[in-house]
């Protein structure tokens, strides 16, 4: 009886010992063919920017090509429907923010889909911070008089943003829960014509990132009221934050972007790429880059990303609900 337990116990410590070297092998031969990095965004467009400036370095340093396959559309599912069919293995990445990862679930409930049982983290990119944009025209100078003017007039004040579920009508949606406020919402599709009518006061405001707005706001016809964080961003020093303006404290609105690879891809694997990815993020040239647009950089674990996909998700279902949207 003990003869025939040592036996299963060595052949179990075996069987675990050429796992965990066959895993460790995989790794350190990683990659030694192309790898594919899937986006929901569309050329040209901040996120599709970086991935490009990331794929450049890691393509370097893998000494293997780094291929961008920009898939736009369907509220980011085509970009996950394609990534959810490729092999777990790391040769198939996909770049999502954090609003596919955490809000999509709330959004379209019948499809009874959730990221993150489909898709395990791997490295985050970056943060982006979120401004309030008016005209600069407008009379409002501060959060405090955005807030008392919608109080004046309940669902008489219009705020634009770049889709129903985006971080700017989400976001929108917690200043109206924090501040007891309610406003309507205008969802653009167009990004360009959004900061247009917002520069022209035919939508009052909207939140903005800095890449998304700044061909307005250098014409001179946006000003940032506030930045929806706890501190001011050294590229725009001048502006102050929530608080300073008179707004909820509490409140802050950013999306983050990371990588993702279907489940099952290899521990060792997953770690090397994320090594090897908060090493290219650490590059001068990303770092300049990134400063451009204001993105902060990111250098999670996985673990990480998952329990800031986590927090999110929680607060925006509840936002969700509060607000009965959907996007079915």
């Amino acid at each position: 009886m003990n003869f025939s337990r040592a036996l299963l116990t060595g052949g179990l410590a075996f069987t675990v010992t050429v796992a965990t070297t066959g895993a460790l092998a995989q790794a350190s031969d990683f990659p030694n063919r192309p790898v594919t990095l899937v986006t929901p965004f569309a050329a040209g467009s901040g996120p599709d920017a970086v991935l490009r400036l990331v794929s450049d370095k890691l393509s370097r340093l893998w000494n293997q090509r780094v291929v961008i396959d920009n898939k736009p559309g369907g509220g980011g599912f085509i970009a996950i429907d394609q990534a959810r069919r490729a092999a777990p293995d790391g040769y198939t990445l996909l770049q999502l923010d954090s609003e596919h990862v955490a809000a999509l679930p709330h959004l379209y409930k019948s499809k009874n889909f959730v990221t993150l049982q489909h898709f395990d983290p791997v490295a985050s990119l970056f943060r982006t911070p979120f401004f309030v944009a008016v005209g600069t025209d407008s009379k409002w100078k501060t959060m405090g008089d955005l807030i008392a003017a919608a109080k004046a007039e309940p669902e008489g004040v219009v705020y634009g943003s770049w889709g129903v579920g985006s971080p700017g009508h989400l976001g929108a949606q917690q200043l109206e829960a924090l501040t007891g406020i309610r406003m309507r919402h205008a969802p653009y599709r167009e990004v360009s014509q959004l900061y247009s009518n917002v520069g022209t006061g035919e939508v009052p405001w909207a939140f903005a990132s800095i890449p998304s707005s700044q061909g307005i706001y250098k014409a001179g016809k946006l000003r940032y009221i506030a930045v929806a964080a706890p501190k001011r961003i050294p590229q725009m020093p001048d502006v102050p934050t929530m608080a300073e303006a008179g707004g909820p404290a509490s409140l802050e609105v950013n999306s983050f972007v990371s990588l993702l690879a279907p489940k099952g891809v290899p521990a060792a694997v997953k770690a090397k790429i994320n090594a090897d990815v908060a090493k290219v993020i650490a590059d001068p040239e990303i770092r300049a880059r990134f400063d451009t647009f204001a993105f902060e950089p990111l250098a999670w674990s996985p673990e990480e990303v998952q329990r800031n996909a986590e927090a999110k998700s929680k607060v925006y279902g509840e936002l969700v609900r509060r607000g009965n949207i959907s996007l079915e």
